[in-house]
């Protein structure tokens, strides 16, 4: 797969955790940390508008998690715990100090999991757009895993990808086309059905590995923000009757030292598409005291 992506905006490395490749992009020399954990079927250059801006007060490291972008696609749980623990392992071979961790939908739902399991890893904690906060019934969840196979996503047509990208933005902004190229090429990569499984896995691995009992736990600082315009959260099937705003207060009213914010004008892929208002926020709860 990763032969068939398009090259980041930023200069990749490699370690190697357990016999997995894990890729990701390291910028700045700033004494603090700022660890980006991408979303499903996303990867580390999806927090290139970030990088560029913060890079330069800070280091910026983005991570491609396993099954992800040019990391490795192992036979694996892709649950948000297992996604946690690989960060732990991560964080710990990089010799990362000083840690804000900053996760984004699915990797929201894994930075949860984080700071919760390995509390002295994690100074603070930013979650954008995060899974985990809106629930599911068990029949709903059980419909969700139904409707989304491996064929299902193998079979995925052009125009559904594009639909699909098109959800993520109030207004698409126009680099969104390097994404939808790169998701479409790696249907011609020799592990594709690999990939395939890994989404499976991890939609399935939010829905079973909830964190809304963790969420009381988080002792760190946390920022969460979210596009007001989200179409993806909450899912508009299943609990049509739920609002983004709803959803934000379930943070708020559930973590300990939370911060809420949406940004106007913005859906789900609020980092990628309202950068400067977001590194702004970004930048203002690091540097508080």
């Amino acid at each position: 797969m990763k032969e068939l992506l398009s090259e980041y905006e930023f200069k990749t490395h490699s370690t190697t955790l357990d016999g997995l490749e894990i890729s990701y992009i390291k910028e700045g020399a700033g004494e603090k940390t700022l660890l980006f954990v991408h979303g499903l079927s996303s990867n580390a250059d999806a927090w290139s508008k970030n990088i560029a801006d913060l890079k330069a007060d800070y280091t910026c490291v983005a991570v491609d998690l396993p099954g992800y972008g040019k990391s490795s696609l192992p036979d694996a749980a892709y649950t948000p715990s297992y996604f946690a623990e690989v960060l732990s392992k991560f964080i710990g071979k990089l010799d990362l100090k000083n840690v804000i961790l900053i996760g984004h939908s699915m990797g929201g739902q894994a930075s949860v999991k984080l700071a919760t399991e390995h509390p002295e890893l994690i100074e603070k904690l930013i979650l954008v757009a995060p899974a985990g906060l809106e629930q599911f019934s068990e029949a709903n969840a059980a419909m969700m895993k139904g409707f989304l196979t491996p064929a299902s996503v193998k079979n995925t047509t052009d125009a559904q990808i594009e639909n699909n990208y098109a959800l993520n933005f109030y207004v698409q902004p126009e680099e969104v086309s390097k994404m939808i190229t790169d998701r479409k090429n790696i249907t011609k990569a020799s592990d594709f059905e690999a990939h395939c499984n890994a989404i499976v896995k991890s939609v399935s691995g939010m829905l079973d590995d909830r964190v809304c009992d963790d969420l009381k736990a988080i002792q760190q600082p946390t920022l969460v923000i979210f596009g007001d315009k989200d179409m993806l959260i909450p899912n508009r099937y299943f609990n049509p009757t739920l609002t983004t705003e709803a959803v934000g207060k379930i943070a708020l009213e559930n973590i300990p030292h939370a911060t809420l914010e949406f940004i106007p004008d913005a859906g789900h892929f609020v980092q990628f598409e309202k950068p400067k208002e977001v590194n702004a926020l970004i930048q203002q709860f690091v540097d508080k005291k």
